[in-house]
């Protein structure tokens, strides 16, 4: 008998074997189950959920235990945690574990939006140390076989930087990988990502993957960042926004040969229309609601159709649906022959906003120990019960 041997995974994170080394980035709002379905759809590899509050997960907002929940196609199922209390985030990772709601858990220490910020969560954490260590040792304890990973950002500013400390650490606890957002808090996401940081990053850990995050508009941007910066693989946010075909180009460039659907070989306004009428379908089946489905792709519809012949009134009237009808009525009055773009539907998506100053607990960078002050932001900040 012959034996057959299964391709080697182009990525692993711990028992974890993905056909791309790729990631799909939690996005607030955007990587619901209906979202990472359809990316699954055209691609390989890992796809996040939306960032959920661990002391939310903890007492079980009804908000939070809905979007733990993953569709029966999603596999392996990977859930993003965000908490600043080393036991309210090991309690999170326990009930995720024990009731079997993931294959993979990430620990997020990388959001830069100033409510998560100024009460030391998020990018702001990593700069207390100890308060780090104890996250991150409890929260793998906690997590057993299933792998933990952490996602964070190069630091608060370009005067307080944590990633190299942070890596080393992280490593040192235990997690299966690390990915690096290569912007500090204080850019947002403005500007050019520091891709020479992800690399310094690959220099100091060297027991577990690292992922480089940060301007990846195309295939092509993936394969130049892992060649310039050594890291194994790339997480993926605003560049597919409105390109859920993305994962498609990113699984034939950098996965095996049955890592990717059919090839998008020209993406023609009709391919597009498919891709947005699915994804409001998707979207009508996870509310379990009609008009909320509608309602949520509204914000999708300047993505899907950058540079595309569709005139304002009909963008307008798409960003005011309520129907899957009228979804189908607007999309029968396009061009759907008319070709790809080219330039026009390239380049960035989603708000880049502008540098400025982090919002941070008062005495924050004082020092890097956790003092009286920082653990009161900190109390405060474990009162926050809103899901996701």
């Amino acid at each position: 008998m012959t034996t057959v041997l299964s391709p080697a995974p182009a990525l692993r994170i711990g028992p974890l074997g993905l056909d791309a080394p790729v990631v799909l980035a939690p996005m607030a709002g955007i990587t619901n189950t209906a979202f990472r379905r359809l990316c699954r759809e055209y691609g390989a590899g890992l796809y996040v959920s939306e960032m959920i509050t661990s002391r939310a997960l903890v007492e079980r907002n009804d908000t939070t235990m809905r979007l733990i929940r993953h569709h029966e196609s999603e596999t392996p199922r990977s859930i993003q945690l965000y908490g600043v209390d080393p036991h309210t985030m090991s309690e999170a990772v326990r009930i995720l574990v024990a009731e079997d709601h993931a294959d993979h858990i990430d620990l997020n220490f990388g959001c830069p939006v100033p409510k998560v910020t100024r009460k030391g969560g998020g990018a702001a954490l990593p700069w207390k140390l100890g308060l780090f260590r104890d996250i991150v040792e409890g929260a793998v304890k906690a997590a057993g076989d299933v792998p933990l990973t952490v996602k964070m950002r190069k630091g608060i500013d370009s005067d307080h930087l944590t990633y190299l400390d942070a890596g080393r650490i992280a490593q040192d606890a235990g997690v299966a990988a690390m990915a690096l957002h290569a912007r500090t808090a204080s850019e947002f996401y403005s500007g050019t990502a520091d891709w020479s940081a992800i690399a310094a990053l690959k220099e100091a850990v060297t027991d577990v993957p690292v992922l480089g995050n940060g301007d990846i508009w195309s295939a092509d941007d993936a394969v130049r960042m892992m060649a310039e910066t050594g890291c194994d693989g790339v997480v993926v946010g605003r560049g597919c926004l409105g390109r859920p075909w993305l994962f498609g180009d990113l699984a034939r460039a950098l996965g095996g040969p049955e890592a990717a659907a059919t090839p998008v070989v020209d993406a023609t306004l009709g391919f597009v229309a498919d891709a947005f009428r699915r994804h409001a379908e998707l979207l009508v089946e996870f509310f379990e609601d009609e008009g909320r489905g509608c309602r949520d792709i509204r914000k999708h519809v300047a993505w899907y159709f950058k540079g595309y012949p569709v005139g304002g009134d009909t963008r307008a009237a798409l960003a005011t649906v309520s129907t899957l009808e009228e979804i189908d009525a607007l999309l029968a009055t396009l061009d759907l022959d008319a070709p790809y773009p080219g330039a026009a539907a390239e380049g960035q998506r989603g708000r880049a906003g502008t540098p400025k100053r982090p919002a941070l607990p008062d005495g924050w960078l004082d020092s890097r120990d956790l003092g009286a002050a920082a653990s009161t932001a900190l109390a405060d900040a474990e009162l926050d019960h809103s899901g996701g």
